[in-house]
């Protein structure tokens, strides 16, 4: 009967070593997933910082750029008004003169379309590397679940 004895204490002693073993395992697990979670976040946040450093940077570009098309659009405004005038004077050398002012015209428009294609570019290339970050993320979920 003794035996009987010694071997069910030993059984529940291998029990018990077996259920501190899961419970380590357990807690080892679950402080890797949350080690893992803050290396993502810390990391999401240093893609954030350089992300809006970044956007600093593109916004500067964009009001550049628009300060291009703006000055460009009002020396159209003023070629036009002096087109108007001369057209207006009926003068031969003002109308002359026009043929020229058209000619500046028209060139200033295809810097404005190539100041707005540029513009569209950097937009959408933005647009596109903000939303890189979330969509590895997206991935990285979906490979994980």
């Amino acid at each position: 009967m003794a035996d009987n004895n010694h071997l069910h204490l030993q059984t529940l002693t291998n029990s018990n070593s077996n259920s501190n073993s899961n419970s380590n395992s357990l807690t080892t697990t679950t402080t890797n997933h949350h080690s893992r979670r803050r290396r993502r976040r810390d990391k999401e946040d240093e893609d954030s910082f350089a992300a809006e450093g970044d956007a600093a940077e593109v916004w500067g570009t964009f009001t550049e750029n628009f300060r291009q098309v703006q000055s460009v659009l009002d020396r159209n405004r003023v070629l036009i008004q002096q087109v108007n005038e001369n057209h207006q004077s009926k003068i031969h050398d003002n109308m002359i003169k026009n043929v020229a002012l058209i000619q500046e015209i028209n060139g200033n428009i295809s810097k404005v379309v190539s100041l707005y294609s540029d513009l569209s570019t950097n937009f959408s290339t933005m647009f596109h590397q903000r939303n890189e970050p979330l969509d590895s993320k997206s991935k990285d979920d979906t490979s994980q679940a």
